[in-house]
């Protein structure tokens, strides 16, 4: 089991990275909620540059790793675009993008965009999308719209793994920022003439929310081998990865907004449209007590498998 992304990885990670922010950085997602129909051309130029759309994340594991890198990068500016969506589209279907599916009025990350779009709900079954016209700006909807389904087959069951795994690392990315803004800003404000990092009560709270994206990002890497091999149990990962995700999200813009206090809440901030944008990853396709019910129907009373399942037990004694 190898579970750290491999260099060409991480490297690809950080050219992504600064990429996005030369193409605009934080700007991006500001442009798109003013004109929503710029949406799928967001970062097309660095997606052309990188060759990211032609990475064959289903194929290949070097290149699923490359793929995931470059969502983490994504959420880093919370960039708009729905890359982890077009990343998993179907290799069997002519659609551009995949958006996985629950409920009996599902919705998807699809407002402005002119893509063609599948769906797939948690048990596979596979639909063509259409977007309904918003009752309400992009920006209250953050750019989530219901869809109309077209029923296709039922041979999604590779598609929801992948699908799920890509966006829990675009959600990787967006805590990532979130807490190395929040840290900054506690090292620049001061209280009693004393910067905010001092006190032991910051100091707690930041810990409390490390340890939250720290053991998301342990097992993000875990489920991407998963899904890389075509695991028996790939689902079942990704969607503890997704519920590790949503609590380590609750804890982290939580402790985000607490520091930055009032203006965390103002679009002077940037962790304001970081929060914002991190709503429909958290919500969709189903919220953290929908996701647990599905991740508990699943598994039953097998348990989960993981990083630890093959460490032999402590010695019979004597």
């Amino acid at each position: 089991m190898r579970i750290e992304l491999n260099d060409d990885a991480l490297e690809f990670g950080e050219i992504a990275r600064r990429a996005i922010g030369t193409a605009g950085g934080d700007s991006l997602i500001q442009h798109v909620e003013a004109d929503p129909a710029t949406i799928d051309d967001a970062l097309a130029p660095v997606l052309a540059e990188l060759g990211v759309l032609d990475l064959d994340v289903r194929g290949n594991a070097d290149e699923l790793e490359a793929g995931a890198a470059f969502c983490r990068s994504v959420g880093w500016w919370a960039a708009p675009g729905s890359i982890a969506e077009r990343l998993a589209r179907p290799a069997d279907l002519p659609a551009d993008a995949l958006a996985v599916l629950n409920g009996p009025r599902p919705s998807a990350r699809m407002h402005g965009s002119t893509l063609r779009w599948v769906g797939a709900d948690l048990d596979g079954r596979r639909s063509a999308l259409s977007a309904r016209t918003l009752s309400t700006t992009a920006r209250k909807a953050a750019f989530v719209a219901d869809v109309d389904l077209t029923s296709l087959d039922h041979n999604g069951a590779a598609d929801v793994p992948l699908a799920l795994t890509l966006g829990s690392w675009e959600l990787l990315g967006l805590l990532d920022r979130s807490l190395a803004l929040t840290v900054a800003y506690v090292k620049e404000r001061k209280q009693f003439d004393r910067p905010l990092s001092a006190f032991q009560s910051v100091q707690f709270q930041l810990t409390d929310a490390e340890v939250e994206r720290a053991g998301f990002e342990a097992l993000a890497k875990y489920t991407l081998w998963s899904v890389a091999g075509r695991r028996d149990e790939a689902l079942i990962d990704a969607l503890a990865l997704r519920v590790a995700g949503l609590q380590a999200a609750d804890v982290v813009f939580r402790v985000c907004h607490q520091l930055h206090g009032a203006i965390g809440f103002c679009d002077e901030t940037t962790i304001s449209w970081l929060s914002r944008a991190s709503q429909p990853l958290r919500r969709l396709p189903c919220s953290l007590s929908g996701t647990r019910a599905e991740l508990t129907r699943r598994m039953g009373r097998r348990g989960l498998t993981g990083l630890f399942s093959s460490v032999p037990g402590p010695p019979a004694s004597e």
